[in-house]
């Protein structure tokens, strides 16, 4: 059968390259409990740089999510940036889907490649899993970068209103789009100045769709409805760790008030 051109899969070639180019390897880690994990890592560990952790986002793998930062990151740092369970190449047949298993896999790797501690960078949905790792492993985690990620969002803030889009469900098929109207949609909630994605033909839109949207769709979902499952904000563990928190201040995915309220968190245990 005969495989059309994809413009999705060409730009993925090109980040792949820019990762190779950076210092970068692609490795596969076998957890060896159903759990893999792909992870970019450096091909040369530099003892005189420090560690540092990029932790993706919902959307698309690690290479789109961290591509345009990678070359100037690498000249101060030795990178390591996952693929988190049902991205890219990473997948479990474990039934566990909350940040705090995705926190363990991450660990577990970074033990498997000797890696004695880092600080941590994480990219909305990644920001939760940075978090857990920050409560979990206080001993390895050295400093979290929170960029964007809803870590103290309530349960009953979804029926509040405090989102555009008060149905979990609904929610869910936006952010794990099969469609070209809710990838649409979802770049409209995604950026502020949005690209001119209304105007691009829809087979240009199912090109990407179907190179980074189509595989574990059921868990991906699951993945988002349990982030707030049960989310009691008295009950967020706190962090010990320096933590720098960007937000956009016109975040629809994650409303900047839920930066207000991790501010205040941070504050109040001293590491804001």
């Amino acid at each position: 059968m005969t495989q059309c051109f994809s413009l999705t899969e060409t730009r993925n070639w090109c980040y792949r390259s820019t990762f190779t180019g950076s210092g970068l390897r692609s490795t596969i880690i076998d957890l060896k409990d159903g759990t893999i994990m792909h992870c970019w890592i450096p091909k040369i560990q530099t003892e005189s740089k420090p560690n540092l952790l990029l932790i993706h986002g919902l959307g698309a793998n690690a290479l789109w999510q961290w591509g345009n930062f990678i070359r100037n990151l690498t000249q101060h740092f030795n990178i390591y940036v996952p693929d988190l369970v049902f991205f890219g190449g990473s997948y479990t047949t474990r039934p566990e889907r909350t940040e705090a298993f995705q926190a363990e896999c991450v660990m577990k790797v970074m033990e498997l490649k000797c890696v004695r501690s880092v600080s941590v960078v994480g990219l909305s949905y990644g920001g939760f899993v940075a978090y857990s790792m920050g409560v979990k492993y206080r001993e390895f985690v050295e400093k979290i970068v929170i960029c964007g990620s809803g870590v103290c969002l309530e349960e009953k803030d979804i029926k509040d209103g405090i989102f555009p889009v008060s149905d979990l469900d609904e929610a869910a098929n936006i952010l794990v789009p099969q469609t070209p109207q809710k990838l649409r949609e979802l770049v409209g909630f995604a950026f502020f100045r949005a690209p001119l994605v209304a105007w691009l033909p829809s087979c240009l839109l199912l090109d990407f769709i179907n190179a980074m949207c189509r595989e574990y769709v059921q868990e991906k979902k699951e993945l988002i409805k349990a982030i707030a499952k049960d989310r009691n904000l008295s009950e967020l563990p706190k962090i010990s760790k320096p933590t720098l928190i960007i937000w956009g201040e016109q975040d629809l995915v994650f409303p900047l008030e839920l930066g207000h309220r991790l501010k205040r968190a941070c504050v109040l245990c001293g590491k804001g």
